[in-house]
């Protein structure tokens, strides 16, 4: 172990935490009295973190996964989200190089619930694809540093919370008892720098404890703070289309419709916006905890637990691009190369092209707090009362999302190649781009918006010890989910909003399509990164603050954008009753639970349809929820699990309001609906576990879920007028405010006279299917498997894990059923440590990837969207100087993956290709 010096009998930190996460409202009888097994452990390290994990594990009788910590700032990775990669099942999602989300066994966030210090919470946060409106939990709200245990319950018990289909994760930050009598204070400094962006950021963290004498009470502090940069480099071709051009090779299209190259082009398909770019995230993170705790007698703890954290960030993005995306009818096709295999253009050479410089910046806050209070007391012996009450909110504020445009829509010369299309060749060979004179500011954006998530929580249980072996617990909870969502919109066209004169010459006709760009009011942007052969990386992009104080933007009139403007409130009472046994079978203990939960939803939400607010009162429906989970000890080294249960999760949050959003971009309208059902499902869970050394195990886990049904969308083509919103739904500066029922002609319905070229969609209960899979993991110190090791292997060790997971359910396309995966959920995943402690020196490199996996249906003509497979490779390093001082390295990304991003399932075209480069950390710790 490391040269960590612990007070004789303190119980660290990781031990207090195994008794916090085991006597969370609702705990097993059987998991407190494993508990005991292993309360006197002075845990120090990342091996020792290991095996207190593992007896968790072991010791459980559903199945858990654990993460310690045993100091702050001692979590194995720089996020939650990753660090929670390393336990079996788990894959994570990132956002501009930081995980963000996790699915677990092949199920996305929205079907994991969170728990944080014992109650359901819900944190959401902003990022690529805007605000988070659903139940998927961001875990990048949040600074590692303010936890020291996490816990993955990845069967059913019925005294934990409903609502899950993939897992239940609790959350725990520290409590003062954890520290043990007297004063506690660690200090954590780091250095984070990036290669791309060639800056460094800074991390601090620190803790205080008090503890009086006799245990009798405790005070507890903690606080993270650090802030960072991330650019992300590469190219983007927001999907690819299929349209008809204006000519091909010198052939008037319209006037020769047979014409083999006019048919060619209009058939294949092209990239929709191809471009170059930068994005860059900067993020600032707070994180605040504060713990009281009273212990007045043996029998009785009372403990008071606030978290706050807030994370502020800001997403920049610059491009040069060309808009095909509805205007290849004013294009001409000089020359072009086509791939019969794909149907893929994949190179064109254009004239009249629309070219676009574009400066888009946004900004976020999200403020998370929460207030808990819990109450245990052994009101007798054998019998145990558990009170937990407690509030969160979650607030994510956009004070401003704003786009600049300027354009040259008749740009002759512009040339692109995807036949590599990793690194495709995107040349402006005709007028200079980084010329400001060439272009006109024709549009802006602003789309302030706010989404809130706010959880309410009570529960109440008893445990009775009725006999030696026997143990009866019950409860009953009461939860309540506030959400609203607001959004507000500046979309405009200088021109068509009078924001400018565009009649220069007072002739009545427009001699401009938009104000004349100047140097003045530009920035000349160098894209510092790789492109392909002669692609330029050099242009002018408008000023965001010279153009904003121009059109004094802020205060232009804002209108709210209904679609985003809406509100849910959901209401759960349940109550459970268990039996949990622990007795022996012959020779062999046997450990189980067994019992039922029973839960009542009572929903309402508000929206609008055709412009007027609606509000729907569900009726309450209900839920009965059994559970089981045994497990046989046939010796001290093997142990063998059976889990069945039924469980669901409800509706995503966006899909559960009256009324429609409007895409006027993609001709798309999507409506929601309050009455659909939760995703409901029969889950059965198996596995052997072989302890076969001390802190070693080798263990398979096999599982299946027979889900009954689920929301599913669907789509249809129709006109504009057919859905009854109102025309004042359409963004001014998109192709279908002028002409709401065109469109590109290759999505027109012809049964609807040339038009009907809008896809309306919808979401509907509907059949559910089937998910199966297994898991594999190994965990071993060489010490304990090998006699007479060198003294370099003697201090080794080993963890690895590999999960299979498929699924099959349908999705409806117009007429068209098709069966695929479930979103989020990649088929293998993996992820290994290969790990060296001894006394001092402490080092660690450990590897994760996930493979393909869809993320949503696509349009355009392509058939779902998804990303290729990641791989991350990871390191880190520590020294301890002496018993106050350690100094640490970490190595993040070392293979500076990119992240790979396509459309259409069957021909993978390339969407997005990019990359945020390699972090490393330096950093030093101070205990006293």
């Amino acid at each position: 172990m490391k040269g960590k010096h612990v007070k004789a009998g303190r119980v660290s930190a990781v031990c207090a935490a195994i008794g916090a996460a085991l006597s969370a409202p609702g705990a097993m009888a059987q998991d407190e009295q494993s508990a005991g097994v292993i309360e006197n452990i002075i845990v120090t390290g990342y091996r020792q973190s290991l095996a207190t994990a593992l007896d968790l594990k072991k010791n459980s009788t559903g199945v858990v996964d654990s993460i310690f910590a045993d100091d702050i700032a001692d979590f194995p990775d720089l996020n939650l989200a990753e660090s929670m990669q390393r336990i079996p099942g788990i894959a994570v999602t990132r956002d501009s190089g930081e995980g963000r989300q996790i699915t677990v066994r092949g199920l996305s966030g929205e079907f994991t619930r969170v728990r944080i210090n014992g109650m359901e919470a819900m944190a959401a946060t902003g990022g690529e694809g805007g605000p988070n409106r659903g139940r998927s939990f961001d875990f990048n709200v949040f600074a590692s540093e303010l936890f020291n245990s996490l816990q993955v319950r990845k069967t059913a018990s019925a005294n934990v919370d409903e609502g899950s289909l993939g897992a239940v994760v609790d959350l725990n930050t520290g409590r003062p008892l954890d520290y043990g009598e007297g004063m506690t204070f660690v200090a954590n400094m780091q250095g984070q720098y990036n290669n791309l962006v060639e800056d460094f950021g800074p991390r601090f963290a620190g803790l205080f404890s008090y503890v009086a004498p006799g245990e009798t009470w405790g005070v507890s502090l903690s606080a993270a703070w650090s802030e960072s940069v991330t650019s992300e480099f590469g190219h983007n071709t927001v999907r690819w289309q299929t349209a008809s051009f204006a000519s091909v090779r010198g052939v008037d299209c319209a006037a020769n419709p047979g014409d083999a190259g006019c048919a060619t082009v209009a058939s294949g398909f092209h990239p929709r916006i191809p471009r170059y770019g930068e994005i860059r995230l900067e993020r600032e993170r707070l994180g605040l905890t504060g713990g009281l705790q009273f212990r007045p007698t043996d029998r009785t703890t009372v403990s008071f637990d606030v978290l706050y954290s807030e994370l502020d960030a800001s997403r920049g993005e610059k491009w040069l691009e060309v808009l095909f995306r509805g205007n290849e009818g004013g294009m001409d096709v000089v020359d072009f190369t086509h791939d019969p295999a794909t149907n893929n253009l994949t190179s064109m050479t254009v004239n009249n092209a629309w070219v676009r410089n574009e400066n888009f910046k946004k900004a976020w806050t999200t403020e998370f707090n929460q207030v808990g209070l819990r109450l245990d007391h052994e009101i007798s012996d054998g019998l145990r009362l558990g009170v937990l009450v407690g509030t969160s909110e979650s607030d994510l504020t956009f004070p401003y999302e704003i786009t600049f445009m300027y354009d040259d829509r008749d740009y002759n010369g512009f040339r692109y190649d995807y036949t590599d299309d990793r690194n495709p060749v995107l040349a402006y060979e005709g007028p200079d781009v980084a010329d400001p004179a060439n272009f006109q500011l024709t549009e802006l954006r602003d789309r302030p918006s706010r989404a809130k998530h706010g959880f309410d929580n009570a529960e109440l249980n008893l445990e009775w010890d009725f006999a030696d072996s026997y143990t009866l617990e019950g409860g009953v909870s009461y939860k309540k989910f506030e959400f609203g969502s607001t959004e507000a919109l500046r979309d405009t066209g200088v021109c068509g909003a009078g924001l400018h004169d565009c009649d220069l010459d007072d002739d009545g006709i427009d001699d401009l399509v938009g104000v004349p760009a100047t140097a003045a009011l530009s920035e000349i942007y160098r894209y510092d990164d790789d492109v392909a052969g002669s692609s330029t990386a050099v242009w002018a992009i408008p000023s965001l603050s010279g153009w904003i104080d121009y059109f004094d933007l802020f205060n232009l009139p804002a209108q709210p954008n209904l679609g985003n403007t809406n509100a849910v409130t959901e209401e759960n009472l349940g109550v459970y009753l268990q039996l949990n046994g622990d007795i022996m079978l012959g020779d062999m203990p046997f450990r189980f639970d067994i019992g039922v939960r029973y839960v009542e939803t009572d929903q309402s939400s508000t929206g609008f349809n055709s412009g007027t607010e609606v509000t729907i009162d569900r009726d309450p429906y209900d839920d009965t929820l059994p559970a089981m989970n045994a497990a046989l000890f046939v010796t001290d080294e093997l142990v063998l699990r059976a889990s069945a249960a039924k469980v669901l999760t409800r509706p995503g949050l966006a899909s559960l309001t009256p009324g429609g959003s409007v895409d006027s971009f993609n001709y798309r309208v999507s409506y929601q609906n309050p009455f659909l059902e939760p995703t409901r499902a029969d889950a059965f869970d198996a596995s052997i576990e072989w302890y076969f050394a001390d802190e070693s195990l080798l263990s398979l886990a096999l599982f299946y879920k027979d889900i009954e049904s689920r929301p599913i969308s669907t789509e249809r083509q129709g006109t504009y007028a057919s859905t009854g919103l109102p025309t004042q739904l359409l963004v001014p500066t998109s192709p279908a405010a002028n002409n709401p029922e065109g469109g590109p002609a290759e999505s027109c319905n012809p049964a609807n006279g040339g038009s009907g070229c809008w896809t309306i969609r919808s979401v509907e209960n509907g059949p559910g299917g089937s998910l199966e899979g297994f898991e594999i993991g190994i965990q071993m110190p060489f010490a304990q498997i090998f006699d007479r090791l060198p003294p370099v292997l003697d201090s080794m060790g080993f963890i690895a894990n590999y999960t299979y997971v498929d699924s099959e359910v349908d999705y409806t396309f117009g007429n068209e059923i098709v069966t695929e995966r479930l979103f989020g959920l990649s088929n293998n995943s993996y992820n290994a440590t290969v790990y060296y402690e001894n006394e001092t020196f402490a080092a660690r490199l450990s590897a994760a990837y996930r493979d393909d996996y869809i993320d949503g249906t696509s349009g355009t003509g392509n058939r779902f969207e998804g990303f290729d497979g990641t791989f991350n490779l990871d390191f880190h390093a520590s020294y301890v100087l002496n018993d106050n001082f350690e100094i640490s390295f970490e190595a993040l990304n070392l293979t500076d993956d990119y992240q790979d991003r396509w459309v259409d399932i069957e021909t993978r075209r390339r969407y997005e290709y990019d990359h945020t480069g390699r972090v490393f950390l330096l950093g030093v710790k101070y205990r006293l």
